[in-house]
């Protein structure tokens, strides 16, 4: 008895007892049960109440032939992935292509051999069940992807509702920080302490700017980041940005030459600023200050371009799509033997200018330097 194949059930369907008997007989040696009609609307009755494993089919039989059958069976949704293997007396290529047409999967001629039957009966069965197999794992991952979303999904309202709570606290860290700066400089014998107070004043802006990062990238996750699109000169745009960058601009080395005509993109205006914001001072930080930014406008066909150009330590092409997400980080040290990590700043650029229908990429490589580049739609 073959032990593999012990609790297979094999339906044979043949209007020849003696053929019934003799497949029969082969089968339950090698450990099959089997059940066996001599028609077939009591074979498609009985595979209905008790689905076979597979089946072995004659072609010419009364009432029903066997390509009816297949068909029949191919078109039941509980009965149609059960194997056919067609057996028959007719060898004719046309036979054979029409019995693979109908939904069989193999096709052995009569006379048929004993170890030729069991053989491609053990090969079908396999392949069902490595198909179930398959099918059973592919449950499985489906059904650990949707708890580890659903996990994901209530991390990220606990993380957004801690960093809600944050923001009270740090409004007035916020308040009473740019107070005490104030107060001390107008005292004399207090620059020490006045710097130590620019220097919280510092950090708790960063951290409200991450905050609000965060907030931001959440709401355009799930879309509901208000856009307020219109016909925008990106030479303007890129200008606010300077003034909103302010100091960091003006002492580092950045190369832009407004163009004589205007580039018009239809955007949001202030979500677009602070994608060149961003762009603008990741190419600051890691070029260096004495090291040239190039910033570039340019129009082709229907969409409006900006280029963010430095000469940095350049990005490995492996990192190019990770550092878009959020926290991506790229294993490449510097001479400061720091991390090139890009923190929310490129995760919220790359939302930002989907949400407004363009698209955002990088040219880099290691040692020559990066190109941030993002094109929006062109106003008319």
């Amino acid at each position: 008895m073959n032990d593999t194949y012990e609790q297979a059930v094999i339906m044979v369907v043949d209007d020849i007892p003696a053929n019934l008997e003799l497949l029969a007989e082969i089968l339950h040696r090698d450990g099959y049960r089997v059940v066996a009609f001599p028609r077939g609307p009591m074979a498609l009755r009985a595979a209905a109440q008790n689905p076979p494993d597979l089946v072995l089919l004659d072609v010419m039989m009364p009432e029903m032939d066997g390509f009816e059958v297949c068909r029949r069976l191919k078109t039941d949704q509980t009965l149609k992935e059960i194997p056919v293997i067609f057996i028959s007396a007719l060898d004719d290529t046309g036979s054979r292509i029409k019995a693979f047409s109908e939904g069989g999967v193999d096709y052995i001629s009569k006379p048929f051999h004993e170890e030729e039957v069991l053989a491609r009966v053990r090969t079908h069965l396999d392949l069902r069940r490595q198909q179930l197999e398959i099918r059973r794992q592919k449950e499985q991952i489906e059904h650990s992807y949707e708890r580890l979303r659903e996990l994901e999904e209530q991390r990220d309202k606990l993380v957004l509702m801690i960093i809600h709570d944050l923001r009270s606290p740090l409004t007035g860290i916020l308040g009473y920080a740019e107070l005490l700066e104030m107060k001390l400089k107008k005292r004399a014998g207090c620059e020490e302490p006045a710097k130590f107070a620019a220097d919280i004043l510092s950090s708790a802006q960063t951290l409200n700017a991450t905050i609000s990062t965060l907030l931001d990238i959440s709401r355009m996750e799930s879309r509901e980041m208000p856009l307020k699109k219109a016909a925008c000169d990106l030479r303007d745009v890129v200008a606010r940005a300077f003034v909103s960058l302010g100091a960091l601009v003006q002492e580092a080395t950045v190369v832009y030459e407004p163009l004589p005509e205007s580039v018009t993109a239809f955007c949001d205006p202030v979500i677009t600023r602070r994608i060149i914001e961003n762009l603008t001072a990741n190419a600051i930080k890691f070029a260096g200050r004495d090291n040239p930014v190039r910033i570039e406008l340019s129009r082709e066909a229907n969409m409006a371009t900006v280029r963010v150009s430095d000469s940095g330590p350049g990005i490995p092409p492996e990192y190019h799509q990770r550092i878009f997400e959020r926290f991506g980080q790229v294993a490449v040290r510097r001479e400061s033997g720091k991390n090139y990590s890009t923190g929310l700043g490129l995760t919220f650029c790359k939302l930002a200018v989907e949400a407004q229908g363009g698209r955002i990429g990088v040219q880099s490589e290691v040692g020559k330097g990066s190109t941030f580049w993002f094109e929006l739609p062109a106003a008319p």
